[in-house]
């Protein structure tokens, strides 16, 4: 099938069109691999962004918000968590081979800062998947492009399109 780029702007659902369509893959019987990237929510307020490995369902806080004394990767509005940063890497490692490798997301660190989750830049380079899904942010696209020049891109706009969008992949 490819590769796909789910771009959109925060909150459009990006993370919620990769959910739906985990959901659908696993009831299809095919095998996943990748990386979730939930945000949490504290009385509506972003506060964190959580990871989920999604071969073994096993979820780990990413980063919180930014915080000058982190000493892992820092973006403005991010401080990740260094070890859950390498814990992610080891599970892009191990993702592959599978039907559905899910990338969610690359952003400034992979790209811009050579740090984040370079496992998944290698994965989604590899291959070694049916189909391969990574969330980019929109002023990251034209960059993926220029590495991915063959994908697909979906550019979600609501979290109702997202959901509609992944009903209509053909798994």
């Amino acid at each position: 099938m490819g590769l796909i780029i789910v771009t959109g702007e925060r909150g459009a659902g990006k993370t919620t069109f990769c959910t739906r369509l985990i959901e659908l893959a696993r009831s299809a019987g095919k095998s996943i691999g990748g990386v979730l990237s939930p945000a949490v929510f504290e009385q509506g307020e972003k506060i964190g962004i959580d990871v989920i490995d999604l071969h073994a369902n096993e979820r780990r806080r990413l980063a919180d918000r930014f915080n000058a004394q982190n000493l892992g990767p820092n973006t403005q509005r991010w401080s990740f968590h260094a070890d859950n940063v390498a814990w992610g890497n080891a599970v892009l490692q191990s993702a592959t081979p599978c039907d559905v490798l899910i990338v969610d997301e690359l952003g400034t660190l992979e790209f811009d800062r050579g740090e984040g989750w370079l496992a998944g830049l290698a994965a989604l380079d590899a291959g070694d998947y049916r189909l391969g899904v990574v969330v980019i942010r929109p002023e990251l696209l034209a960059v993926a492009l220029l590495r991915w020049p063959n994908a697909q891109v979906i550019d979600i706009a609501d979290v109702d399109q997202a959901r509609r969008l992944a009903d209509q992949l053909r798994l």
